[in-house]
């Protein structure tokens, strides 16, 4: 079996695995890395979705590479717009030369004694066995299932004439112009569809079990175009990149203080974007306070203007049974139909699915606490990149990427070779690794490791706060566990016992 050794393996060539290969180049240039990309092209989510209006649900500015400026007028992109982005990404800075394709990594196991992992993976197109073996293993796969989203299971689907198809498996040959087009779900992805959809379908309907917040957003930031116009690149997307992070924060702030405040005012927006007589309080009146689930963005306002066009509609209400023409729901309304677009959430899938071993010892990373929210207590020399749920995925991204890089070069400098984190004090009542309720995350939360209640060992989705936590901290804080190879086994027979103890602790 072809076996290849690298000082780091990124899994993922997505947007957080370009990342991580632009800062490894830059502050870790004495160190060989690849990529290895399950798929034959970059881009990850924004070559896997293809489904209509796919864009951005976060400003360019913070989805954008901090290195990198986003120079395109439009703040909230379009998925093509944002693929070339990557592209250009990985063009400019050579990180292709560093990328293998083709190849979905399917397990990896820990050696102390030679502190290293041993990387197994698999052609996707022939299925021959590849091996990797690297010094430090870094995760930039996401946290869902590439190969399917989530469809709950509708009776009467089968008798539907029509064709039932979910965004995640989108494909050219899906038509709907001039039919009618019922879409379920009301999330991001539904948002997205219903006014790019009711462009020529004949009619959409949004069948929601229940409302969401949907705030309209000018698809153009003028002070940023005007920032870019009259100021150097990198200053103006600085100045602008700041500022839609300040807004956020303020708003997510807003929200925790003030929940009920927050939801009155987001409430009053969509009523007025909706018109005094628009049932507001059946359609777009949540359960939820604002921030316990995404807060859905309409570009300039398209899908409030769908909804007064007439050409869709919202219907809250429960599914009953698919029929041969369409959806009956719990209320006895009929929706005619030719196409349902199930859009109905994502599967999560921690670390890609992978197998984890260390010395021997299956992992399962339910049983783990988080550190920083990038590594796992016991598991040594691995990181994993996961971005906020209340910003922009590359705002986290961005910090971790460059924490590796720190943690890596310190280890170089003290001539340790091997880190492992190991909480000092064990949580008793750990945290879920997500503080969210949307259905995906709840869905698939057993699968992610436990928080503690206090830092390193709690996430605290809060960019400003990690900027210092994780960005200038010291790397040694007690809680993480250094030697060197000589000494590996002494410190495996440590680390094991504090390990069994966390993972006892968190049941």
């Amino acid at each position: 079996m072809l076996e290849e050794h690298f000082d780091v393996v990124v899994v993922g060539a997505g947007i957080s695995g370009i990342d991580a290969a632009y800062h490894l180049q830059k502050n870790c240039p004495g160190r060989s890395f690849v990529l290895l990309e399950r798929r034959e092209r970059i881009g990850g989510t924004w070559d896997l979705f293809r489904y209509p209006g796919i864009r951005s649900d976060s400003d360019m500015y913070t989805l954008g590479y901090s290195f990198r400026p986003w120079t395109d007028p439009k703040a909230i992109a379009d998925g093509p717009s944002i693929l070339r982005y990557l592209e250009g990404t990985v063009r400019d800075h050579d990180i292709g030369r560093r990328i293998q394709f083709g190849l979905q990594v399917k397990s990896a196991s820990w050696s102390s004694a030679k502190a290293r992992w041993t990387v197994e993976a698999a052609e996707t197109a022939t299925g021959e066995a590849r091996r990797f073996t690297c010094a430090f293993l870094f995760m930039c796969s996401g946290y869902y299932d590439y190969d399917s989203g989530y469809t709950p299971d509708f009776p009467g689907r089968e008798r539907f004439q029509g064709r039932v198809v979910h965004p995640q498996q989108w494909s050219d040959d899906i038509a709907y112009a001039d039919k009618r087009v019922v879409v379920i779900g009301s999330g991001a992805t539904a948002v997205t569809l219903v006014p790019e959809m009711a462009k020529t379908a004949a009619h959409v309907t949004m069948l929601q079990r229940s409302p969401t917040y949907i705030v309209s957003m000018p698809a153009e930031d003028k002070l940023a175009n005007l920032f870019r116009r009259w100021l150097p690149e990198k200053l103006a997307y600085g100045l602008t990149r700041w500022k839609r992070v300040l807004l956020g924060a303020f708003f997510f702030w807003m929200s925790r203080r003030n929940p009920a405040g927050t939801k009155a005012r987001l409430i009053d927006l969509m009523r007025k974007e909706l018109g005094p007589d628009y049932d507001v309080g059946k359609h777009f009146t949540p359960s939820y306070n604002p921030w316990q689930q995404r807060v859905c963005l309409a570009p300039d306002g398209n899908f409030f203007a769908a909804i007064r066009s007439q050409r869709a509609t919202i219907v809250t209400d429960h599914i009953e049974s698919l029929t041969e023409t369409g959806i009956r729901l719990r209320s006895g309304e009929e929706l005619e139909a030719d196409l349902i677009v199930t859009a109905t959430g994502l599967q999560m899938n921690a670390l890609g699915g992978l197998r984890l071993e260390v010395d021997g010892a299956l992992v399962q990373v339910s049983d783990t606490l988080t550190y920083k929210g990038m590594m796992f207590s016991g598991v040594p020399n691995l990181a994993h990149a996961v971005g906020y749920t209340n910003a922009s995925w590359t705002l986290k991204c961005d910090l971790t990427c460059e924490w590796v890089c720190r943690l890596l070069n310190h280890m170089t400098a003290k001539g340790f070779d091997q880190c492992r984190p190991s909480p000092t004090d064990p949580a008793a009542d750990p945290l879920p690794f997500f503080d969210f309720n949307s259905g995906y995350i709840q869905r698939g939360i057993g699968l992610f490791p436990k928080q503690g209640p206090k830092a390193p060992w709690r996430s605290v989705q809060n960019y400003l706060s990690d900027v210092w936590t994780v960005g200038w901290n010291p790397i040694e804080d007690g809680e993480l566990r250094f030697s060197r190879h000589s000494d590996a086994a002494a410190s495996h027979e440590d680390v094991s016992g504090a390990t069994q103890a966390a993972m006892r602790a968190t049941g």
